[in-house]
């Protein structure tokens, strides 16, 4: 063990001096494992972090639920056949609450449907607020935190009263102190009246916008309707299984449901979606696993070449050491004792790489909050990092090494 720890400590002097003696050339051929190591670990760090922030956002949505919808979620770019769910019926409050007797299968099913308008408060207006129509099991599948005051009762549903609970940013801009809003009366689209019953915990920016909280203000269906028209208030039914039914059973059954209250015949297609929230969770998965694929494939051409740049520091380490070797070998040092000590030398060289790659992604945590989420690098991302430099600088030192370990003794002496 002591032996090996001298090998260690020998390499790593040499190495230092190495860099010392040459710095810009060293600097120079360490700039492709540098960029290397800074593309494979921004890339993934970036990607894990927006994926992280993305994946959050998505189970917001609800765990184990199914948005049922005119449009389909998981679908997109440019074969996306929007003229055909176009003409698709929209779903309704009534074919809601048909669901609730119809499905055995969920737990709680509610409607939501949702506009852009402003808020006033005497002189004071807030635009583009957004009004969340909601049903009475929205917040089993939804949970809100009230900060201050109260949610919605089963009477404010029941009766459509003019309470509403408002996000913490609406609040603010409009009170100056959030917690003032409750119990204030403010101006709603229409010229409607409403009291607000209650706050909502700030919950901060959302990536995909699935719902902002912040920037909005939450009422009973009955209460929103005498504003807006249900069917252009992009009205969806969302409903959540219970924990022991498989989400292939729940779609089953809730695709049988929306047949029969729709009244399809068995030749005619479905005319809604049944949005899957895991499934949009996988799919999701599967493009960042492309994006880290395409950021593999660029940090493996620089660290090629930064491998190269390192084989040649080695040679000419090797050419510049060559009587030292030779002494050393006369002196009674093995073969494999000289190998490990340049193999270790040339691992080193690319740490030293990895860490000028490192020091890059680092600023770009430091930098990661203009980005709308925060770029963290987990530790197992760090061990990649560590673990390809020293393949590369082994791979990158082998013929080299190998070069000084098989030099006569005699002969690496006497060459200048």
């Amino acid at each position: 063990m002591r032996r090996i720890f001298e090998i260690l400590g020998s390499s790593l002097n040499l190495t230092w001096q190495e860099f010392r003696s040459h710095k810009v050339r060293t600097l120079l051929s360490l700039s492709g494992v540098a960029f290397g190591i800074f593309c494979i670990i921004s890339v993934l760090a970036a990607v894990n972090s927006l994926e992280y922030a993305i994946q959050k956002d998505i189970k917001s949505l609800g765990s184990n639920t199914v948005y049922i919808d005119k449009w389909e979620y998981a679908d997109g770019g440019n074969d996306y056949p929007w003229w055909k769910y176009v003409k698709r019926p929209n779903p309704s409050y009534d074919e809601m609450a048909m669901l609730k007797k119809k499905v055995p299968a969920a737990s709680n099913v509610a409607f939501n449907i949702n506009t852009t308008n402003s808020v006033e408060f005497g002189s004071n207006s807030i635009s583009g607020v957004q009004y969340y129509g909601i049903s009475e099991e929205f917040s089993n599948i939804q949970p809100i935190e009230i900060q201050v005051g109260r949610y919605l009762q089963q009477s404010d549903f029941d009766n459509g009263s003019n309470a509403i609970v408002m996000g913490y940013e609406v609040a603010l801009n409009l009170f100056g102190n959030a917690e003032k809003a409750v119990g204030q009366l403010v101006k709603l689209k229409e010229g409607k009246r409403a009291l607000v019953a209650g706050l909502i915990k700030k919950k901060g920016k959302s990536i995909i916008d699935a719902w902002d909280y912040d920037n909005c203000i939450i009422l009973s269906v009955a209460y929103m309707r005498q504003m807006v028209r249900e069917k252009n208030s992009n009205p969806v039914i969302m409903v959540q299984g219970k924990e022991t039914v498989p989400m292939a059973q729940l779609k089953d059954e809730l695709a049988g449901a929306m047949r029969s209250i729709r009244k399809l015949k068995p030749t005619q297609e479905n005319d809604f979606s049944l949005n899957d929230i895991d499934a949009f969770s996988s799919a999701v998965s599967d493009v960042f696993g492309s994006v880290n694929v395409g950021g593999w494939a660029i940090a493996a051409l620089s660290l090629v070449v930064g491998m190269f740049g390192v084989a040649n520091i080695m040679f000419v380490t090797v050419r510049e050491r060559t009587p030292q070797i030779g002494l050393k070998k006369a002196i009674g040092a093995k073969s494999s004792t000289i190998l490990t000590e340049f193999l270790l030398e040339s691992a080193f060289l690319c740490i030293m790489g990895g860490l000028l790659g490192l020091s890059g992604v680092f600023i770009l945590t430091l930098i990661s909050s203009a980005l709308g989420f925060t770029i963290f690098i987990a530790p197992s991302i760090l061990l990649l990092a560590v673990t390809i430099c020293v393949v590369v600088g082994v791979l990158a030192g082998i013929i080299p090494a190998s070069i000084a370990a098989r030099m006569n003794p005699v002969v690496a002496i006497r060459s200048k």
